[in-house]
C-alpha cells in the first residue's frame, strides 16, 4: 500500500511538472504558485491604483488650469486683472490689514503690502463694499490698492491661512498706542489748543490714533467726532463734561470716517444708518474696550467712542465717596442676605460704578453672583456676568428668570424697565437672594412711586426692599491748584440755608461758623480746568415701618416719602454735595450744577 501511495504521488507529481512545463519550465509547487499569483495580482492592483490616482491628479490640474483659465477671461471682460494666489506667495502683513470675519463675508483678502501699493484679491469683483473697504484701506496706508478677481480656490487657500497663525492678532480688534505714544501726546493734552497744531501735521492713520491717545493722556471718558456744515469737531467729555479739542478740515471727513469704522468692524459704503462697533486700545499695562456709535446727521454722521477703561471699575466700596451715616446704611444693607438695594439717578451719575463697587465688595469664594446687562461694559473675574439681546428675545425678565434657576446668592440686574422684571425681581429678594438693580428717578423718594407706577404689588414691595440711593457725580477740585476763595454773598446765604436745615443733633452735621471753600485756578494737571476726576454726591433712604406703611398708602407721593426719610435721618443729596465742598473735595458751584 505504501508503494502504491508513493507511485500515485510521484504520478501526481510529475502530472503537475508537465503541466507546469507547458506554461514555461519547472514552477514551484501548487501553494508556492499560489502565492505568487496574489502578490502579481496585489502588484497589478497596485499599479492600476497608482495609475488612477496619477490620471486623477493630472484631471485635478488640468481642472483647476480650465478654472484660473474662465476666471482670467472674466477678469479681462471686467477689465480688471487676474492672478493665481497658488502660484503667488500671499503676504501675512498684508492678510492682517482686513478682519477675518470681514474678509469671508465680502469674499475678500489683501495678500500684498508692500507699504506703498496694497494688492487685493475678491471673487465679487463687482461688490461695492469691496470698493470701499479697498479705498478705506489706501487711505488709512496712505498707499495705492489695486482689486484683483480670484478664483474660489484661491480665496479659500488665503482664508485657511488665518487659521495657521497663532499670534495673529486683528487690527480690527486692537489699535496699539504705546507708553512711549501717550508720552509724545502729553505736552499736547497740556492744552487742547495746541492738539489743533499736531492734527494738521499727521496723516490719518495717526490723526485716529492721536485723537484716541489724547483722550486717554487727558482721562476722557468719550470722544466726539461731529460733521459739522464747515469742519469737524473733535470734543473730549472729560469728567462729564464737554470740551472743544480740536477741528479737523471738512475734506479729511471721507479718510476719517472710513477709518474709523474700519477699526471698529463697521461697513464703510453705509453713511444713512445707525451703526455700533467696538475696538482696543491696547496699551502695556491695560487694554481699554471703545464702544463705537455711529449716526447719521444733517453734515455727515456724528461718531462717539466710549473709553470703557478696567481701572475705573476697580474701585473699593469705601472709595466710592460715601461718607458718615450714608457709608454706615449702605455697608449694612449690602451685607444682608436678601432684599433689593436700588440705585437711582440719571445717565451718567456713576450707577454702573457703584454697582460694581458693592458687587467687588461682595465678590468671595463662597458667593455666587449673576449679573444681567445690557450692555456688559467690564468683565469682572468672579462674576457670572450675562449679555442682554433684545433682537434675539433674551430680555431682563427672561434673563432673570433663568438666573434663577443658577441657585445665585446675589442678583445684578442692569435696570428695571418692566413690570415683568421688577415683579421677578421682587419675589427673589423676598426668597432669599439679594438683589442690586437700577431705576431711572432723580432721587431716592422718586423711585417707590416709580415702581407702584410700573404695577408693582406694595405689600410685596415694601418688604422687598432694604435701601434706595440716589447719587450724581460731581468733579473733584484738581490738588496740584486748589486754592481757597470767597464765595458770592448769596451763594453763601444759600449754602447756610441748605445745611442749616440739618438737625443740630446729626453726626454728619458741619460746623456752619467755620465754612471754607476752594477751586483749582488751573493747571497743567488738570488741562486749565480746574477740576481732576470725579466723586460721588449721595442721599440713601433706608426702609423703616413709617416708609413702609406709606408704600402701603395707594396715593403715596415722592415729597411725602422724602419727607419721611429727611425726618428719619437721610442727608440729601444736595447737603451731602456741600459737605464735600466745604472738605475742599469739590465745589459749591458744581454741587448746584447736578443736583439743581
Amino acid at each position: 500500500m505504501a508503494d502504491d501511495k508513493k507511485s500515485s504521488s510521484s504520478i501526481e507529481d510529475l502530472l503537475s511538472n508537465k503541466g507546469n512545463a507547458k506554461m514555461g519550465g519547472t514552477q514551484p509547487a501548487d501553494d508556492d504558485s499560489g502565492e505568487e499569483k496574489k502578490d502579481k495580482k496585489k502588484g497589478l492592483l497596485e499599479e492600476e491604483i497608482s495609475a488612477g490616482v496619477k490620471l486623477d491628479d493630472k484631471l485635478q490640474v488640468i481642472h483647476e488650469k480650465d478654472i484660473e483659465a474662465e476666471t482670467s477671461i472674466k477678469a479681462q471682460e471686467l477689465g480688471h486683472p487676474h492672478i493665481d494666489l497658488f502660484n503667488f506667495p500671499i503676504n501675512q502683513e498684508a492678510l492682517q490689514l482686513i478682519p477675518e470675519d470681514i474678509s469671508i463675508k465680502e469674499k475678500m483678502v489683501a495678500f500684498l503690502f508692500t507699504g506703498e501699493n496694497i494688492r487685493i484679491g475678491t471673487t465679487k469683483i463687482d461688490n461695492p463694499e469691496v470698493e470701499k473697504i479697498a479705498h478705506a484701506l489706501a487711505e488709512a496706508q496712505h498707499s495705492k490698492s489695486e482689486v484683483y478677481l480670484i478664483s474660489k480656490r484661491s480665496l479659500k487657500k488665503a482664508l485657511d491661512i488665518y487659521a495657521k497663525m497663532p499670534r495673529y492678532r486683528k487690527p480690527v480688534a486692537g489699535v496699539e498706542i504705546s507708553e512711549d505714544e501717550l508720552t509724545q501726546f502729553t505736552d499736547i493734552v497740556k492744552n487742547f489748543k495746541a492738539l489743533q497744531g499736531a492734527i494738521e501735521k499727521v496723516n490719518t492713520t495717526e490723526l485716529v490714533t492721536l485723537i484716541t491717545a489724547g483722550a486717554v493722556q487727558s482721562g476722557a471718558s468719550d470722544i466726539h467726532v461731529e460733521a459739522e456744515e464747515r469742519g469737524i469737531a473733535i470734543r473730549y467729555r472729560v469728567d462729564g463734561m464737554l470740551h472743544d479739542a480740536a477741528e479737523v478740515e471738512k475734506k479729511k471727513w471721507d479718510k476719517i470716517i472710513a477709518r474709523i469704522k474700519l477699526v471698529s468692524k463697521l461697513k464703510v459704503n453705509i453713511d444713512d444708518k445707525p451703526q455700533d462697533g467696538r475696538f482696543s486700545i491696547i496699551l502695556n499695562k491695560e487694554k481699554i474696550d471703545v464702544r463705537v456709535s455711529i449716526l447719521p446727521t444733517t453734515w455727515g454722521e456724528s461718531v462717539v467712542m466710549r473709553l470703557l477703561k478696567p481701572s475705573s471699575i476697580d474701585l473699593g466700596f469705601d472709595k466710592l465717596g460715601l461718607t458718615g451715616t450714608s457709608f454706615e446704611k449702605l455697608k449694612a444693607e449690602s451685607e444682608r442676605p436678601n432684599g433689593m438695594i436700588i440705585t437711582t439717578g440719571p445717565t451718567g451719575s456713576g450707577k454702573t460704578t457703584t454697582l460694581y463697587a458693592v458687587l467687588n465688595k461682595l465678590n468671595k469664594e463662597e458667593t455666587k453672583i449673576i449679573t444681567l446687562e445690557d450692555p456688559i461694559e467690564y468683565k469682572v473675574k468672579g462674576l457670572n456676568q450675562s449679555q442682554i439681546d433684545h433682537s434675539k428675545g433674551y430680555t431682563f425678565a427672561d434673563g432673570l428668570k433663568s438666573m434663577l434657576r443658577q441657585d445665585p446668592d446675589i442678583v445684578m440686574v442692569g435696570e428695571m424697565r418692566d413690570l415683568e422684571t421688577a415683579d421677578t425681581a421682587i419675589n427673589a429678594a423676598l426668597t432669599g437672594h439679594l438683589v442690586i438693580s437700577t431705576i431711572h428717578t432723580n432721587s431716592a423718594a422718586g423711585a417707590v412711586p416709580r415702581f407702584l407706577a410700573m404695577g408693582v404689588k406694595p405689600f410685596l414691595l415694601a418688604p422687598a426692599l432694604n435701601a434706595i440711593m440716589g447719587q450724581r457725580l460731581v468733579r473733584r477740585v484738581c490738588e496740584e491748584c486748589k486754592e481757597e476763595y470767597t464765595l458770592k454773598e448769596e451763594t453763601l446765604k444759600k449754602v447756610d440755608e441748605i445745611l442749616g436745615k440739618i438737625p443740630e443733633d446729626h453726626p454728619d452735621r458741619p460746623d456752619l461758623t467755620k465754612m471754607k471753600f476752594t477751586h483749582g485756578k488751573g493747571c497743567d494737571a488738570c488741562v486749565g480746568l480746574g477740576y481732576k476726576g470725579r466723586i460721588g454726591i449721595y442721599e440713601i433712604m433706608k426702609m423703616d415701618k413709617s416708609i413702609e406703611d406709606l408704600i402701603l398708602n395707594d396715593k403715596v407721593s415722592e415729597y411725602d416719602m422724602e419727607e419721611i426719610a429727611i425726618k428719619n435721618g437721610m442727608i440729601t443729596m444736595v447737603q451731602d454735595g456741600l459737605i464735600k465742598a466745604l472738605k475742599g473735595e469739590t465745589t459749591v458751584e458744581e454741587v448746584f450744577r447736578v443736583s439743581e
